[in-house]
C-alpha cells in the first residue's frame, strides 16, 4: 500500500517532468534509447536479487536525508524552469526511498542499476545546444578531411560543406549526438559487465566519445561521396537513414573490438578466462564478480516496510500539496507596452518591421516579440530582435542565441563579455555578450543579453539563479532576450561595426523599459 502511495505522489508531483521525458524518448532520435534504460535497470536488479537477499537488512535514516535533498532540488527545478534539475530530483527521491526501504548495504548491491538511470536524463537545453553546435563543426571538419583524403574537392564554411555543384549543410540532426549518447550508454553497460581492471572499463567508456565523433565524420564524408556520384537524393530519405544505422552498428562493432583488444592486455591477478566472458555479455547468472549475479540459495522475500520508509513516503505528502500551489500561482508582472508599438524611428535610426515564420514562433513560445532592421542615415543596417516572456516556466523561457548562431555556414570566431554604457544617468551599464561570427569572407557582430526584471544579465547560469530568487522574493519570472546584429561591410573594420551596435544598444535601452519593465 505504501508503494502505491509513493508511486501516486511521485506521479502527481513529477507529471510534467515525466511527460517531457516520455515525449522526448518517444519523439527524439537523439534520446530514443532512454526509453529502454529503465527496463535494463530493472532486469539488472532482478538478476541481482539473490545477491540482495544475501546482504543483511539495515534500515537507515540516510534515505530520509537523500529524499529531503531531492525534494528541495524539486523546488529549485520548478522555479528555475529547468527540466534537468527536476529529473535529477526524481532520481534522488527514488534512491532515497530505496535506501529507506532496504538499507545502505543492499542499495550498494544495486548501485549501478540505480546510477544507470541517469544515462536516460536529457541534458539541459542550453548545454545540449552548445554541444550540438560544436559537434556540427567537428563533424563538418572531419567529413571534409575525409573527402579531401580520397580526392574529392570539398571546402568547409562553418557547418556547410561545399562540393562545388552541391552544398551540404551539417544540421543539428547530423551533429553526431544521436551516436554519442546511445553509444556512451552502451559503453557504460558493457563496462559494468566487463570483468577486468577498472582502468580498462574507464578507457572503454571514455573511448565511446571519440569513436562516435570519428564515425559521424566518416559518415558525412561517405554522404559527400555518394552525393558527388548519385546526386542530392543520396543525402536524403531512406538512404540517409540507412547510412546512419549501418554506421551506428559499425561504431558498436568498434566498441566490441576494443573490448577484445583490451582483454588481450595482461592484467595482474586477473585470469584470461575472466575477461570479456560471453556469459556475462549474455547476462548469465554465473560470474566471479561480486556485482554480477551469482546462483545462491538465498531468496528475496517481501517484508513489512519499517517506520523509516513509511516516514519517507509521508514526507512526500506536503511537497505534493505544495507543488499544486506552485503550478497554480499567478504572477503579476508590471503593465507593459506591446512590441507592436515599438518605435521605428528613434535617435536618428529608422526601422523596418519584420516577421518571424510560424515554425520559429511555435518553437520559441514567447508571449511577444519585435524583429526589425534599423539604419542610421547613410550607415549599414542593424538587425534588432527581442522576445518577451510573461512567465518563464518549464519549456518556456528565453532561448540563448549562442546555440543557434553557428548555422547556415556561420561559425563563431570569438566570444567575449563587453560593457554597454547606459544612456540613462540613473542606470548602470549593461554587461552583454559580444560574438563575432564568420562565413567565408563575411563577418557579423552580434550583441545580446537577457533583460530579467530589473537586471541585465549576460550569463545563462545567472538567469536561472535569478529566476529562482525572484520567483521567491518578487513572485515574478517575466523577462526577455535582447539581440542586436550587424554585418561588417567590405573594407570596414570590426571596431566600426562594434560602434554601430553599441550606439544602437544605447539608443534602444531607455525604450526597452516600457516593453520589458523593471
Amino acid at each position: 500500500m505504501s508503494a502505491v502511495a509513493a508511486v501516486g505522489l511521485l506521479g502527481y508531483m513529477y507529471a510534467d517532468s515525466l511527460e517531457f521525458l516520455l515525449r522526448l524518448w518517444w519523439g527524439s532520435e537523439d534520446y530514443g534509447f532512454g526509453l529502454f534504460i529503465p527496463f535494463v535497470s530493472l532486469v539488472l536488479i532482478w538478476r541481482l536479487r539473490h545477491r540482495i537477499a544475501e546482504v543483511r537488512v539495515e534500515k537507515s535514516v540516510w534515505g530520509v536525508v537523500i529524499i529531503t535533498a531531492g525534494l528541495l532540488l524539486y523546488w529549485v527545478g520548478e522555479l528555475t524552469t529547468v527540466f534537468f534539475i527536476l529529473h535529477v530530483s526524481l532520481w534522488m527521491v527514488i534512491v532515497g526511498l530505496t535506501v529507506s526501504l532496504i538499507g545502505i548495504p543492499r542499495t550498494r548491491v544495486i548501485a549501478f542499476p540505480l546510477g544507470y538511470l541517469l544515462a536516460a536524463i536529457p541534458l539541459p537545453t542550453f548545454i545540449y545546444a552548445g554541444l550540438a553546435s560544436q559537434l556540427q563543426l567537428w563533424s563538418s571538419a572531419l567529413g571534409v578531411g575525409f573527402l579531401q583524403l580520397v580526392g574529392v574537392l570539398a571546402f568547409r564554411e562553418g557547418n556547410v560543406i561545399d562540393l562545388g555543384s552541391v552544398q551540404l549543410q551539417v544540421i543539428e540532426a547530423c551533429s553526431g549526438i544521436r551516436y554519442l549518447f546511445p553509444l556512451t550508454a552502451l559503453a557504460l553497460l558493457c563496462a559494468y559487465l566487463y570483468q577486468d581492471k577498472t582502468w580498462k572499463r574507464v578507457v572503454l567508456v571514455v573511448s565511446a566519445i571519440p569513436i562516435s565523433i570519428l564515425i559521424n565524420g566518416f559518415r558525412i564524408g561517405v554522404i559527400g561521396i555518394l552525393v558527388e556520384l548519385y546526386g542530392q537524393g543520396a543525402a536524403e530519405g531512406f538512404y540517409h537513414l540507412f547510412e546512419g544505422w549501418v554506421l551506428f552498428m559499425s561504431s558498436l562493432g568498434v566498441l566490441l573490438l576494443e573490448m577484445l583488444i583490451l582483454s588481450k592486455i595482461p592484467s595482474k591477478g586477473v585470469s584470461a578466462r575472466r575477461v570479456l566472458s560471453s556469459a556475462n555479455l549474455a547476462m548469465s547468472d554465473r560470474g566471479a564478480r561480486t556485482d554480477i549475479p551469482v546462483r545462491s540459495s538465498a531468496v528475496l522475500r517481501p517484508s513489512f516496510p519499517g517506520p523509516v520508509y513509511l516516514y519517507s513516503v509521508a514526507l512526500l505528502v506536503p511537497f505534493a500539496m505544495a507543488s499544486a500551489a506552485i503550478d497554480q500561482r499567478e504572477e503579476r508582472p508590471p503593465a507593459r507596452a506591446q512590441f507592436v508599438d515599438f518605435p521605428m524611428v528613434l535617435q536618428g535610426w529608422k526601422g523596418t518591421s519584420l516577421h518571424l515564420e510560424k515554425q520559429f514562433i511555435d518553437l520559441l513560445r514567447f508571449d511577444d516579440y519585435v524583429l526589425a532592421d534599423y539604419r542610421a542615415s547613410g550607415g549599414s543596417p542593424v538587425n534588432f530582435y527581442s522576445a518577451y516572456y510573461r512567465s518563464q516556466k518549464k519549456g518556456q523561457s528565453a532561448h540563448s542565441p549562442q546555440s543557434c548562431l553557428p548555422g547556415g555556414g556561420w561559425e563563431i570566431s570569438s566570444f567575449e563579455r563587453v560593457t554597454v554604457p547606459s544612456s540613462v544617468r540613473s542606470s548602470s551599464a549593461i554587461v552583454a555578450n559580444r560574438v563575432l561570427i564568420q562565413k567565408e569572407d563575411q563577418r557579423q557582430v552580434v550583441l545580446y543579453w537577457f533583460k530579467q526584471r530589473n537586471r541585465a544579465l549576460a550569463s545563462e547560469y545567472l538567469v536561472k539563479f535569478y529566476l529562482l530568487w525572484d520567483a521567491m522574493t518578487m513572485d515574478r519570472t517575466d523577462g526577455a532576450l535582447v539581440r542586436i546584429a550587424s554585418l561588417i561591410g567590405s573594407g570596414e573594420t570590426e571596431a566600426s561595426a562594434d560602434r554601430r551596435v553599441m550606439e544602437f544598444a544605447m539608443a534602444i535601452e531607455p525604450e526597452l523599459r516600457r516593453f520589458v519593465p523593471d
